[in-house]
């Protein structure tokens, strides 16, 4: 099947509003204007419920089916953040707001799953009920725990739980996607360095913390390189090492900030670790001290196998089944869909987002010939799963 007939009528609005969205980004939490926005357009298209203030600043939708006899509730979601970024893009539409932009597509995101709240609503071809979630702050604040936290699934009886990711690099109309391990979790390390400040003249009378840094962000490649089985995968990368404020002093003391990244629960455990004991026996062979808070963040989003095979049969549905690559190589990027994943069976899957700058880089841009794609999958998962 193509694109719907009644969502490529709405392209263009759709664009306008994707184009606005841009235009103003908010990040985290702080989505009033967007979730207010939101709200708005779901209320106007008829949604049986519209519940702003989930998870602190996200919505969520119900809308019913002409026949809802199944018992079905099926829950898809869109994030609304936007990233701590200057936008570089020089586009007509580019942010406002000094310092943020929508460097992931998530104004994309949210677009599409407004039009297809708007075709549900108008349609209504399907027996059972959908859940709409808007969802704040998956740019590192866990926006979708905190909806679970506040009773999101049970309060709407949730069963299976679908999200949409676009990717640069994919051509628009496709979508790729593979049962288990996506995306790997996501991980936050700080470690504080302490030693022995003084004279930069006088280094023999200090501990110097830049070098026993230096020295620690070296062992730490030693822990996937030597560590892990080469035919896992991990990420440890240190991405911000401060100290000292002279350049005539020794510091006293130094921190390091990085990420760890992995597939499986037993890698991610020898991570931890393995960044805790190298750390702390670099540190010591100095006669320095090295404490390290090691913070698990995001969980892998792990595709269940049914829901994963289903996803793709609606993709290959709108978009033909070559168009649908059923076993895309996992990414080491980090995603919030997976607290939902742990709770629901469900599926995320890639949309082509054509050859734009990658995701999280100042010259992104979502791509506004990928909302027809997005708005019809949704649709179509939605008549798929609880056919009238």
């Amino acid at each position: 099947m193509p694109i719907l007939n009644r969502v490529a009528g709405m392209h263009e609005e759709l664009t306008e509003l994707r184009r606005d969205l841009h235009a103003h980004p908010e990040i985290l939490y702080e989505v009033h204007r967007t979730a207010g926005i939101v709200a708005e357009k779901l209320k106007a298209y008829g949604c049986d419920e519209v519940v702003p203030g989930i998870g602190r600043t996200g919505v969520v939708a119900v809308i019913r089916g002409r026949a809802n006899d199944s018992g079905k509730v099926i829950g898809l979601r869109a994030d609304m953040d936007a990233l701590p970024i200057a936008e570089a893009t020089g586009l007509p539409y580019a942010s406002t707001v000094p310092g943020r932009m929508h460097a992931c597509g998530h104004d994309g995101h949210t677009t599409m799953l407004l039009g297809a709240a708007r075709y549900l609503c108008e349609t209504r071809n399907f027996n059972g009920t959908v859940v709409l979630i808007f969802q704040p702050a998956e740019e590192g604040g866990a926006g979708a725990k905190a909806m679970i936290d506040d009773g999101l699934l049970d309060r709407w009886g949730i069963q299976e739980v679908y999200g949409i990711h676009n990717q640069p690099g994919m051509p628009v109309g496709s979508f790729g996607l593979r049962p288990g391990p996506l995306m790997a979790s996501s991980d936050r390390v700080y470690i504080t360095i302490d030693g022995k400040g003084g004279h930069a003249a006088k280094p023999h009378q200090c501990i110097d913390t830049v070098l026993v840094g230096a020295h620690v962000i070296t062992a730490l490649q030693s822990v996937v390189s030597r560590n892990v089985d080469p035919l896992e995968s991990a990420v440890v990368s240190i991405c911000m090492f401060h100290a000292g404020d002279a350049q005539n002093v020794i510091p006293a003391q130094a921190k390091l900030t990085g990420t760890a990244r992995s597939l499986q629960p037993h890698v991610r455990d020898l991570l931890q670790k393995r960044i805790v004991e190298v750390s702390e026996a670099t540190a010591a062979m100095f006669g320095a001290r090295a404490e390290v808070v090691y913070r698990r963040d995001y969980p892998v989003t792990r595709n269940h196998d049914r829901e994963t095979a289903f996803a793709a049969a609606v993709a290959a549905d709108v978009a033909g089944k070559d168009k649908v690559n059923t076993d895309v190589p996992p990414v080491m990027g980090g995603e919030d869909f997976s607290f939902l994943l742990e709770q629901r069976p469900g599926a995320f899957i890639f949309m082509g987002n054509g050859d734009s700058a990658g995701l999280h880089h100042p010259a992104y841009n979502f791509n506004d010939e990928a909302i027809p794609v997005g708005v019809s999958y949704w649709g179509r998962l939605v008549e798929m799963a609880m056919p009238a």
